[in-house]
């Protein structure tokens, strides 16, 4: 016998009978000038429609507000869902952000309902899982990092297409200088663009000047054969474009790095400082991951958990025992991708781990997968790093030697009875 029937009530959701989490709460659809809101009160739902102008989301907001709304959920909608979301933050209204595959994936009738109610529906059984949303200072923190990473992205594009003119007036200067944008590089593109011819006297008068550096890895011969080419008048006049417009860009990256530094807690600096004894990660990229992270690794269960949010681990895809594609779902942009890059220099590093977990998936995986596998690694290493309060300690290029040892054996030395090369019996016992 049921002793109190209301507060056992359930209803019929998705083929199942589930309870209700949540008495009183609002599932909204976000479009780029329209919110549309279901607000469910116990069995009673109201739906509203709202624009999207500040006024209207505070008005929206107070709606909630005087119903006793507990939870809002919404859907990550491109970017239409953070201003509601800065809204409802700043209200102190409890609200979650969704991934609509999450939603797509829980059985129901969605085309016979709104979205909004929908959504509704799914919150006040609780079916969603909200998505990682950092708090408001680190939400802008991360929109600096990710501003100064495409400005540096669009320098390097710019510094590209210098490359490209001063080849097509066949001059070699990347051959020559490591940086066309260092010290050496600009100093031979200023002489070049005003005419001057480059000669032996010239470059003995720069290096005395101290406008080169003393040790280029050509010869002067070289340099004078290499840098005297064709150049047009607008194949001059290009370049100075672009060199002031890279030379703009590299002092808003100042600013943003000074901005950078400023909005960061005590706390994210050290942090920084510390991940940085990963090889190849340097001060911009920490920055970068902090920025998205975090130092309370609290909200990630396990290291996998985070490695599947940043879409950096391999996909779950099995069946009947058989593993099928493993390709990696989607996650994070700025954090998986500033991570590959820090795969890039980690694996040039020799003797470590790095390197040989690189060369061993790269020969049969392709460089490709293995540049993700490397930074799923050092993901791996940060997450623990900053839960543990460890220090990052190098497994060694030999880490994978003491796994199948004996299987390794047998199998190099068939590879070498396959090359014609027989091992003497009497030299080594066979293993086993």
């Amino acid at each position: 016998m049921i002793a109190d029937r209301e507060s056992c009530r359930k209803n019929f959701c998705g083929g199942h009978l589930m309870e209700k989490v949540y008495d009183k709460c609002c599932g909204v659809d976000v479009h780029k000038k329209l919110i549309v809101a279901c607000f469910k009160q116990g069995r009673k739902q109201e739906i509203r429609e709202f624009g999207a102008t500040t006024r209207e989301l505070l008005e929206m907001t107070e709606w909630l507000l005087e119903g006793g709304c507990e939870q809002v959920a919404m859907e990550s909608t491109a970017s239409y869902w953070k201003p509601l979301y800065n809204i409802l933050e700043a209200a102190n209204l409890s609200a979650m952000v969704v991934n609509a595959q999450h939603m797509k994936a829980v059985p129901g009738r969605k085309t016979d309902v709104s979205d909004a109610e929908w959504i509704a529906d799914l919150l006040q059984h609780g079916l969603l899982r909200a998505s990682f949303i950092p708090d408001k200072a680190r939400r802008e923190l991360r929109e600096l990092v990710g501003y100064r990473k495409s400005l540096i992205k669009e320098q390097a594009a710019e510094l590209n297409r210098v490359q490209k003119i001063l080849e097509g007036a066949n001059i070699k200067l990347s051959g020559t200088v490591r940086e066309i944008n260092g010290k050496s590089g600009r100093s031979f593109l200023e002489a070049l663009l005003s005419g001057e011819k480059i000669d032996l006297a010239k470059i003995t008068e720069m290096r005395k000047d101290k406008r080169i550096a003393s040790n280029l890895k050509t010869t002067d011969e070289q340099l004078v054969d290499d840098l005297n080419g064709i150049l047009s008048v607008i194949q001059k006049k290009m370049p100075r474009t672009m060199l002031a417009h890279i030379d703009e860009l590299a002092s808003h990256i100042k600013e943003l790095d000074d901005e950078i530094d400023r909005n960061m807690k005590d706390e994210e600096k050290i942090a920084a400082a510390t991940i940085q004894e990963i090889p190849g990660i340097g001060n911009t990229s920490a920055e970068v991951v902090i920025s998205v992270i975090g130092t309370d690794m609290s909200r990630f269960p396990t290291d996998g958990h985070i490695s599947s949010w940043a879409g950096l681990c391999p996909g779950n895809n099995e069946s009947a025992k058989k593993r099928k594609s493993g390709k990696t779902r989607k996650g994070n942009a700025l954090l998986s991708s500033t991570l590959i890059v820090c795969a890039h220099s980690a694996v040039k590093a020799k003797n470590s781990y790095f390197c040989a977990q690189f060369q061993r998936i790269s020969a049969h995986r392709g460089k490709k997968r293995a540049y993700v596998a490397v930074a799923h690694s050092m993901l791996i290493a940060i997450y623990h790093m900053l839960k543990d309060g460890t220090h990052f300690q190098d497994l060694g290029a030999a880490y994978y030697n003491q796994f199948n040892t004996e299987r390794k054996i047998n199998a190099y030395l068939k590879k070498l009875n396959a090359l014609g090369w027989q091992l003497p019996a009497t030299t080594i016992e066979q293993p086993g």
